[in-house]
């Protein structure tokens, strides 16, 4: 990677993190950066989304970055490994909820609809509509529908369905 190209991916990732616009402008700084993202995506304020290698990111539709997510795509020479067939290393699918302070690892696919809370730490894989918590992040619940503008938050804890231990 050159220098230029560099640069510019780090100065758009810091402009992305303050500057106004969690619908518009940060989407689009992110997706100039290379990041795929889909339409309706939110993005919080000082989210992190891969520094170097932003193009190993894919986001879907109507998803939620809460304030302080991290988002880390690659580990110098492991990222080949961790890469799926569609060439991303983290997949987060459409209507996902990211709740604050949540890390997202390498390697990781989050299904549609699924909720991880705040404060969490993915290291593998999230099936769709699922809740997930903790450090590491585990399944606590399963989401009757997903978390985010289309449903109210009364009517997604209704629907909630806690996992056994």
């Amino acid at each position: 990677m050159g220098l230029l190209h560099a640069l510019k991916i780090r100065i758009l990732q810091t402009l992305a993190l303050f500057l106004p616009g969690g619908s518009g402008l940060r989407v689009r700084l992110h997706r100039w950066r290379g990041v795929r993202i889909g339409r309706g995506v939110f993005i919080s304020t000082d989210v992190i989304i891969e520094t170097m290698r932003p193009e190993l990111v894919s986001i879907g539709d109507d998803v939620f970055l809460g304030v302080r997510t991290t988002v880390m795509a690659h580990f110098n020479d492991v990222t080949p490994h961790l890469l799926s067939g569609s060439g991303h290393s983290v997949t987060i699918a459409d209507q996902v909820y990211i709740g604050p302070g949540s890390i997202i690892l390498p390697g990781v696919t989050i299904g549609r609809g699924a909720v991880v809370t705040a404060g969490s730490v993915v290291s593998g894989n999230v099936r769709e509509l699922t809740m997930v918590q903790g450090n590491p992040a585990r399944p606590v619940a399963t989401c009757g529908i997903p978390l985010g503008p289309n449903a109210s938050a009364v009517e997604f804890y209704r629907q909630l369905k806690p996992l056994r231990a």
